[in-house]
């Protein structure tokens, strides 16, 4: 059996279905085009018929990306995969990936279907798609609760309407490694013709086991993998991206597969996702978080020094983890820059790059040295932000020992300037009423996590909001040097995205 398994990336996808996670258009591409960089094979784009802006979204990542296949969602009906090729039909060699539920606690409770009209279902679906394209992948939700006999026999079905990727998802992370692998090897061994097609795997992470169950599939003969970066995504998330193919590349000893992955472009994609949807990587993630090559014990820094490999299994440069001899600083010049921009995986226009640097020379004259963090921040604000409806035109506070808090807050609403002052328990709660009142918002404010991008007491702070709605959730991020500042960009950006959100659904 062929070795090779290829990576299917979901971030765009799943991963958004995060809570608060909500990507525009250029946000989208800008992620499109870097996993397109990292060598991803197959970049699921988005569920097009959800609402008119995913459908653009999905549209666009379609029309523009020609390194990696571009797939759409669609439920098993006409309308939905109709809808889902409009979006993609321009894209190189584009998939349709059509899903159905084979459980009996789905089919039960919620198609209401019996097990004939879900294999009529699944049948009529592909049969439909086949129609526009040859690359289609059927995904049986909640495969791993599914009886596996007829798992095989919906499957078997497919594959005769034109199926060739067959997806076996953990949809709710429910089994553990070696069960896992059972049920592939299983499916492989009972599906008429799964000869003539690739079986595929998408984990979730509800019980800490996905990597664990993605590489235990790929074992018993699974070819293709469904991830995210940084594992984002429903719930608990999704495989990680960067967990599965390090880990293939680490043992290869033991596991004797490859993928078409990049790996040196494993760190600027994980810190470009998460700067775009809000989403920290926690400290001590595997591979990608900021602890998973720091060493504190003495025996630890003593060992790496004599020899890497005593503590480090993984060379950090060879997950794009390397200290550049550029040092970007007020004297640094635009080639400069644009040279760190591209290494940190944004691909800008010459207009957009000259409002960075302006931005990146204000900061200069605050802060001797720019870390790549403080780019990202630029970035975030200056060229990928979505439209604003609300922006802040003048900000003002008092507070300390025995003074009552005080705001004053300018907006520019809808082209006319607002102004209101408030009072708080600290000067952000003063302001942040002042806002509130000026944009007669009622959304409660679930998260307020303040941090520093860099060391130093010159870093920029970094503040991350998430608000809800009416039932939408969304993230808001602000920098600035100043945290008050910070804390009031954060709280515009989510009601923007709120606004934007609304709008766009």
């Amino acid at each position: 059996m062929n070795n090779r398994v290829y990576i299917f990336d979901t971030t765009l996808r799943d991963g958004e279905q995060s809570p608060g996670v909500s990507l525009n258009f250029e946000e989208k591409i800008q992620i499109a085009r870097q996993l397109e960089k990292l060598g991803v094979d197959i970049i699921e784009a988005g569920f097009p018929v959800a609402s008119p802006g995913d459908f653009d979204g999905v549209k666009r990542v379609a029309d523009e990306i020609r390194g990696a296949q571009v797939a759409a969602l669609a439920r098993a009906n006409q309308k939905d995969i109709d809808v889902a090729w409009e979006a993609i039909k321009n894209g190189e060699n584009p998939r349709i990936h059509t899903f159905l539920a084979t459980s009996d606690i789905h089919l039960k409770h919620k198609l209401k279907k019996t097990r004939d009209e879900v294999l009529e279902m699944a049948y009529n679906s592909v049969a439909h798609a086949a129609k526009y394209t040859g690359n289609i992948e059927f995904s049986a939700e909640d495969a791993g609760r599914s009886d596996l006999d007829f798992v095989c026999k919906v499957f078997g079905e497919v594959i005769r309407a034109g199926a060739k990727v067959l997806n076996f998802p953990d949809t709710v992370g429910y089994t553990v490694p070696w069960e896992f692998g059972e049920k592939i090897k299983y499916v492989m061994e009972n599906t008429p013709g799964i000869e003539n097609v690739i079986v595929s795997v998408h984990c979730h992470n509800d019980l800490g086991l996905a990597t664990a169950n993605v590489l235990s599939a790929i074992v018993n003969g699974a070819r293709q993998v469904e991830t995210t970066i940084n594992g984002i995504g429903e719930r608990a998330g999704n495989t990680a991206m960067e967990e599965v193919v390090m880990a293939l590349k680490t043992r290869e000893n033991s596991m004797s597969y490859m993928t078409n992955i990049n790996t040196q472009q494993i760190i600027p994609t994980s810190r470009l996702v998460s700067a775009l949807t809000g989403m920290s990587v926690q400290p001590n993630k595997a591979i990608v978080g900021v602890n998973a090559f720091l060493h504190e014990s003495g025996i630890h820094q003593d060992g790496v020094l004599k020899e890497r490999t005593t503590y480090e299994i993984i060379d950090p440069k060879d997950i794009g983890l390397f200290q550049t001899n550029i040092v970007l600083g007020k004297h640094s010049g635009r080639h400069a820059l644009k040279a760190r921009l591209e290494e940190m995986g944004y691909n800008l226009s010459e207009e957009d790059i000259e409002r960075v640097q302006a931005r990146f020379k204000s900061l200069c004259d605050k802060k001797k040295e720019v870390f790549p963090e403080d780019l990202e921040a630029i970035v975030a604000e200056e060229i990928l932000r979505i439209p604003d409806t609300y922006s802040l035109k003048y900000l003002h506070v008092a507070g300390g020992s025995g003074i009552i808090p005080t705001a004053t807050v300018v907006l520019e609403i809808e082209g006319k300037e607002e102004r209101m002052a408030s009072l708080g328990a600290g000067p952000i709660d003063a302001a942040y009423n002042a806002v509130s009142a000026l944009t007669k918002n009622t959304s409660k404010l679930l998260k307020f996590n303040v941090s520093s991008i860099t060391g130093g007491t010159d870093a920029m702070g970094e503040v991350m909001v998430r608000l809800e709605e009416d039932g939408i959730i969304v993230n808001g991020h602000g920098v600035d040097p100043d945290i008050i500042n910070a804390s009031v960009k954060a709280y515009l950006n989510a009601l923007n995205r709120l606004a934007y959100k609304k709008k766009n659904n």
